[in-house]
């Protein structure tokens, strides 16, 4: 019964794979592997059956194929219909996740955050944040491979060197460790940091901090804004460095619309 049912599921997985190969192939392709696997598959079930003594068998499979073969031939001319069908939803597909992404601020937004030691993201919708680690001894490394202890000897260092990639590091490990991580530290956390002032900050930047894009109508903007607070601000789980960053992108970004 278990054998029967792992033959059956490779069955349908070869199925779906081939399935799949010959959407995405180009048809004359298709016809001219199917050919050439037909070729092959007849060459040994010939020598299979003369080794065997059942040649006689493939006379009678050939003459009662005889009637299907024609149709089956027929339906090589769908194969170029399937292959724009194909293609028309994947640009469709393409075509919406373009959509969603220049909106900016919409369903799946994402935000950037820079500083000199770090690049985080925020997600618009979970309020999950990663970065990525742009210098020092874990160079290269995202936030989420870190342990716990490596975590920390980043904040010693971001502590000392860097006050902005300190704050907001620690606005990562709140999220992700609550506030006890605070006494395993032997740097004094800091209180949040306050965002650099307007002037340090380009409408580039901004846009990145709200996940909108260039051209952003107000609205977008507005909305932006109201989602990432939602999720990052202080009262929410999230540090004053972050909110901080976030009201000072939209206030930046109005100004200019």
């Amino acid at each position: 019964m278990i054998l029967r049912l792992l033959l059956i599921l490779i069955v349908v997985t070869a199925a779906v794979l081939l399935v799949h190969w010959f959407l995405r192939e180009d048809p004359k392709k298709v016809a001219r592997h199917l050919r050439r696997g037909g070729m092959w598959a007849a060459v040994i079930a010939v020598l299979l059956l003369a080794a065997t003594g059942r040649l006689h068998w493939l006379f009678a499979l050939v003459a009662s194929a005889i009637p299907f073969l024609g149709r089956l031939l027929s339906l090589l001319r769908f194969v170029p219909i399937l292959s724009q069908l194909y293609t028309l939803v994947q640009n469709a597909r393409a075509a919406r996740a373009a959509g969603t992404s220049s909106a900016g601020g919409g369903v799946g937004g994402r935000s950037q955050v820079d500083s000199r030691y770090l690049r985080m993201s925020l997600d618009h919708d979970s309020g999950e944040m990663e970065g990525e680690v742009l210098q020092g001894a874990y160079a290269g490394k995202k936030l989420s491979e870190l342990s716990e202890s490596q975590l920390y000897e980043l904040y010693e260092e971001c502590h000392r060197e860097d006050a902005e990639s300190a704050a907001l590091l620690q606005a990562y490990l709140d999220r992700v460790y609550g506030e006890d991580w605070r006494e395993r530290v032997s740097s004094e956390p800091f209180a949040g940091g306050a965002a650099p002032s307007g002037g340090q900050m380009t409408p580039h930047e901004a846009r990145e901090i709200l996940g909108v894009a260039d051209g952003a109508t107000r609205e977008q903007i507005v909305e932006a804004h109201r989602r990432l607070v939602q999720k990052f601000h202080p009262d929410r789980g999230g540090s004053t460095y972050l909110a901080a960053k976030i009201n000072l992108a939209k206030d930046l970004l109005l100004k200019q619309d």
